[in-house]
């Protein structure tokens, strides 16, 4: 089966089943005469079950976790009822703020902030996570990431460097030195790739190009 008939058939874009396949959801097989995707029923049905997790929010790390078996699907979506829930609280405390400011005639030229700003303050001490407060969230998992591949990455140039130093100090077969060196330099590529990939994940992107069916 070709793609434009898996578009047809799952209702996702080819956009997006492109992008599944990139993220592992998706391996269909691929035509022994001509190399190309040859989609299945079964391919069908898995972009299906894809499409309908997504559509209840379900991270991709979560939806491969669950293909994987490492996670149980009961599992994944009473946590997902949890986080929608604890998003609904939030909602409904921005709502009744807005409600507040609303009734309250605020105009933006005469509008004190310094008092929503402190009721924000004791709303974030009793749970309650406004917008700021996820963009921290990002803002720390981007961290967090480029820093533990920042580390891999050094090591491996480090260990590139020792190579180098030790063919000077006692000379071996050029081809067995960019042998040596390939190894790492290849695991410094991946780690990029892997980076870059996990990035978008974080910033939504994932999430917004999967979205759009």
């Amino acid at each position: 089966m070709k793609i434009n008939e898996v578009e047809q058939q799952a209702g996702i874009t080819k956009r997006n089943i492109r992008f599944y396949e990139q993220q592992g959801l998706l391996s269909p097989k691929r035509n022994g005469e001509n190399g190309y995707r040859d989609y299945s029923e079964e391919d069908v049905e898995e972009l299906k079950k894809i499409k309908l997790l997504r559509k209840l929010s379900l991270p991709i790390e979560e939806i491969r976790k669950i293909q994987s078996g490492a996670l149980v699907l009961e599992d994944a979506l009473m946590r997902q009822v949890i986080v929608l829930e604890r998003e609904k609280t939030d909602l409904e405390a921005m709502s009744r703020l807005c409600r507040s400011l609303s009734e309250e005639r605020c105009q933006y030229l005469t509008l004190l902030p310094e008092q929503y700003l402190e009721r924000m303050v004791e709303m974030e001490k009793d749970g309650t996570r406004f917008s700021n407060v996820d963009k921290q969230d990002v803002i720390r998992r981007k961290r967090g990431s480029i820093l533990a591949a920042a580390v891999f990455i050094l090591i491996m140039v480090f260990l590139i460097m020792i190579f180098i130093w030790g063919f000077l100090e006692d000379p071996i077969p050029v081809w067995m030195l960019c042998g040596f060196v390939m190894i790492p330099a290849v695991f410094i590529l991946g780690v990029i790739i892997s980076l870059v990939q996990r990035i978008k994940e974080i910033e939504g992107g994932e999430e917004d190009v999967a979205r759009k069916y």
